[in-house]
């Protein structure tokens, strides 16, 4: 549960009621609270609409235990749930024209029934879908009263922005390359099952490093690592990472880690010499024309943001993140990302045994057969959040979701209708 607050309304943190002034009571989570109150953002700050909304309890999320309202509400007012640092956007946001084309009559079939846009938005639970074709938008909604200011968290879509963070420090020759060794930047994780493991590893979750991933055990790493962010320790989630054994030599194996990613934003916290989100916002959310600030949970009050998680953003600005990846990582005539990095990072890998890996650097290379032969991607992230983009076509799909459950709960694979959609457009 959460720490044990009360605010003078007499209800708990998780009865949510969105005040400020709390009276602070001894118990395990006060550190979470005394960040969140010490820790400043112009944005969480600001007049957001969804602000006084309730919201849950963070471990409630990752155990699939709120209801369908409270999710929505929760998803959208992230930056409540831990001290968050601002991604500020430019002046001049990037435009999205309203195209032509429609997508007003799709169907598709799955397994003998057939589907429209309708049943997909209401057995997927989808809080706000866009598509954009050619740079410009063929169908953009907002349900369970989002809308364009609408925040909402990124789950493991922030993976594919701290991997794309990596191929632009690369680019700014702060990281000398994939085979860069993590303890050259992070000192504390020497003499650990991290000692020789190289960037590329961490990108492809090749590290060889044991870590169990289930959400909804209160006792694998993944809670492990989610207790120290919710402790806000300085150094508590390289501590979890430095007690982890080795199970498989680097190169060998591939294991989905959020844990990795986390390493991953202490690279860059040490390459870089300053906040992720500063520089995402110096090199791409200004640069390229959000319209919106964004917000990225810490560590702890101090400390690197969380890699594998934790951005709130609106859909439009996920939306112009896949352009972005669609332009090959180019600002008009500049490169940003370097020549050849969104495909060497979309594309699937190979272990060092030469079997083919279906992952890239911390995005997913699409996995039915139009995905494929389109050279698709994704950017995923639990209980239904999707950067989907597809070069071939020159389509971006952006989803926000509320599935009751981190996994498991889709009625129709967001894929099957991305296909569904690019087949549409054809």
């Amino acid at each position: 549960m959460l720490p044990n607050i009360r605010e003078h309304s007499d209800a708990t943190l998780a009865g949510h009621t969105g005040k400020r002034a709390v009276l602070l009571q001894p118990g395990p989570h006060l550190g979470l609270l005394v960040g969140l109150l010490l820790t400043s953002s112009a944005v969480s700050g600001a007049d957001y609409p969804h602000d006084n909304e309730p919201i849950g309890d963070v471990e409630a999320v990752y155990s699939g235990q709120l209801t369908p309202d409270l999710a929505v509400s929760t998803f959208r007012n992230i930056h409540r749930l831990f001290p968050s640092r601002d991604i500020e956007a430019g002046q001049s946001p990037k435009s999205l024209p309203v195209s032509q084309r429609s997508i007003k009559g799709l169907s598709f079939d799955v397994d003998d029934k057939t589907y429209d846009i309708y049943d997909y938005l209401a057995l997927n639970s989808i809080a706000g879908l866009m598509v954009l074709k050619d740079g410009e938008v063929v169908y953009e909604t907002y349900q369970r009263g989002n809308h364009r200011d609408t925040r909402w968290m990124s789950m493991s879509v922030a993976k594919s922005v701290s991997s794309t963070l990596a191929g632009m420090a690369i680019q700014d020759g702060l990281i000398e390359g994939l085979d860069a060794q993590v303890v050259d930047y992070v000192p504390e994780l020497e003499g650990t099952a991290y000692d020789g493991v190289t960037l590329r590893n961490v990108l492809t979750m090749t590290s060889g490093v044991a870590w169990n991933e289930a959400y909804t055990n209160a006792n694998s790493d993944r809670r492990d690592l989610l207790q120290a962010q919710i402790a806000q320790e300085a150094g508590g989630a390289m501590k979890v990472m430095a007690g982890l054994s080795r199970a498989a030599n680097p190169g060998t194996v591939n294991n989905y880690s959020t844990g990795e990613t986390q390493i991953l934003a202490e690279v860059l916290y040490s390459a870089l010499d300053r906040p992720l989100a500063e520089y995402l916002s110096e090199k791409l959310w200004r640069p390229y024309g959000m319209e919106s600030d964004a917000t990225w949970w810490l560590s702890s009050a101090n400390g690197a943001e969380i890699g594998g998680s934790g951005i709130g953003a609106t859909l439009r600005d996920y939306a112009r993140f896949g352009q972005f990846m669609l332009e090959d990582g180019m600002i008009g005539d500049i490169r940003v990302l370097p020549e050849g990095w969104v495909e060497e990072a979309t594309t699937p890998k190979t272990l060092s045994s030469g079997e083919t890996l279906n992952y890239g650097y911390m995005w997913w290379p699409g996995w039915t057969s139009v995905s494929k032969q389109d050279k698709a991607f994704s950017a995923a992230g639990i209980q239904g959040q999707y950067v989907y983009v597809n070069p071939t076509e020159n389509i971006v799909i952006v989803q926000n979701a509320a599935e009751p459950k981190p996994l498991g709960k889709k009625v129709v694979h967001p894929m099957v209708f991305f296909d569904a959609v690019v087949s549409h457009l054809k």
